[in-house]
């Protein structure tokens, strides 16, 4: 594609869909499904960047139409979700030549920082995350009611790639669990909560520059949209980087532009205005 063609990069969660009293009902609406689909019928390119996982993430990708998706906060790219499935994305069958690229670490590097980590603060919520199972000292279910995990006490985590560390520490175990996390993990914290230990390459900005050299396209043609910590270096080096009203106040210091929240369908507002 040429490089003047714009490319549009969302985030999901407090950006895209709107809020729900359970993160599985949190969805988009049918103004956002018609400003999608308005931009493929105008040839521009629609990815989707997500720290939500294959399985809380592939139905909403695949009923975007996305051209691609930034899973995990850019642990998995799918370069071609037309033609995904949960099996190919989640390690249970081969994928085609060139459409996957996974980031990560070994599990037995990930149930090594776990250990350490929970030898010094033994009752902190923690797990690995590999091909969309959880392998965790909690009940995941607390959180996220769809999705598949297992207790641990990471001594029988199988041999894999994993694709980060999850943790849910409370606040009086973040300052400890910070001065834990070993040199070769980067950190990341979405909606405040959830503390996701990553390998340094894997995470949005590095994904959407992945991306922008696959496309042959140029970081000035990105629009990325965003509302959350996590989301500041991919907006960062766009080159025109959109905050949801609702974005964390750091986000919003950091937009070149600012639309209506996520529950305003600000992310359709916008597109329908600048660039349909």
């Amino acid at each position: 594609m040429p490089s003047t063609t714009p490319i549009v990069i969302v985030d999901l969660d407090g950006t895209l869909l709107h809020d729900a009293a359970r993160f599985e009902d949190r969805d988009f609406t049918m103004r956002t499904q018609r400003a999608v689909d308005r931009l493929h019928n105008e040839g521009i390119p629609f990815a989707v960047a997500t720290a939500r996982p294959v399985s809380t993430g592939h139905d909403i990708v695949r009923r975007l139409r996305a051209d691609a998706c930034i899973y995990l906060n850019g642990a998995l790219i799918d370069f071609d979700p037309a033609h995904s499935d949960i099996e190919m994305l989640t390690g249970r069958k081969p994928p085609r030549a060139d459409t996957l690229l996974k980031v990560g670490f070994t599990s037995s590097r990930a149930c090594d920082v776990c250990r350490a980590i929970l030898n010094v603060i033994p009752d902190l919520e923690i797990g690995i995350v590999m091909d969309d199972v959880r392998y965790t000292t909690f009940d995941v279910s607390k959180y996220w009611t769809t999705q598949t995990w297992t207790y641990t006490d990471f001594r029988d985590v199988p041999e894999g790639t994993a694709d980060k560390i999850i943790a849910f520490p409370r606040p009086d175990q973040t300052k400890s669990l910070a001065a834990l996390i070993p040199d070769d993990f980067d950190v990341h914290v979405s909606e405040g909560r959830l503390w996701m230990l990553m390998a340094p390459d894997a995470n949005k900005e590095q994904a959407t520059r992945t991306l922008c050299g696959r496309w042959g396209a140029d970081l000035s043609d990105v629009t990325a949209f965003g509302d959350d910590i996590v989301d500041i270096d991919m907006m960062r080096i766009s080159g025109t980087g959109v905050a949801v009203a609702n974005a964390n106040p750091d986000v919003l210091k950091i937009a070149d532009e600012v639309c209506p929240s996520n529950n305003d369908d600000g992310v359709a507002q916008w597109i329908e205005q600048k660039l349909l």
